[in-house]
């Protein structure tokens, strides 16, 4: 097993566990906030995750977009592209759904939000549900790959 495939597989993971952890537990949590606390809440995560989570999901997809092409066409080639095809699911919905919201939450007052925050906060989770679930599933279709191309 090669130093690439290691950490293509670890950042994958790293993207997948943070996704799953927003979309399941801070998610939730926020949305039991009474309206105020929530409001501010969310503005204050969407301030950090604009930060952390391009500082995984780029180096992540690099990493997948390096492994898909040197691992070439040998055991395991379907497991990577159906891999990759999740991961390219998450970043559309990504950069085409969640974060043009994110953008328009972080110029949220926290006094004086707009009249359709629910609505604009339950657009989001839609397309969250979509955007964590492929990142789920392109880590466990990359880590089938190399399992596949071990044996």
């Amino acid at each position: 097993m090669n130093v690439l495939l290691v950490v293509q597989l670890v950042l994958v993971g790293v993207l997948a566990g943070e996704e799953f952890i927003v979309r399941w537990g801070v998610q939730p949590a926020i949305a039991s906030l009474p309206d105020d606390a929530h409001v501010r809440t969310r503005i204050a995560l969407v301030q950090s995750l604009k930060v952390v989570v391009p500082i995984v999901m780029v180096p992540a997809v690099l990493a997948s977009v390096a492994v898909l092409v040197t691992a070439g066409a040998g055991e395991g080639l379907g497991w990577r592209i159906a891999a990759m095809t999740a991961l390219v699911v998450f970043a559309l919905a990504s950069f085409l759904g969640t974060v043009p919201i994110n953008m328009g939450v972080n110029d949220w007052d926290p006094e004086d939000p707009p009249a359709d925050w629910k609505a604009v906060v339950a657009r989001w989770e839609r397309i969250d549900v979509l955007r964590s679930t492929a990142a789920a599933v392109a880590f466990v279709l990359f880590t089938v790959a190399l399992v596949v191309a071990s044996n």
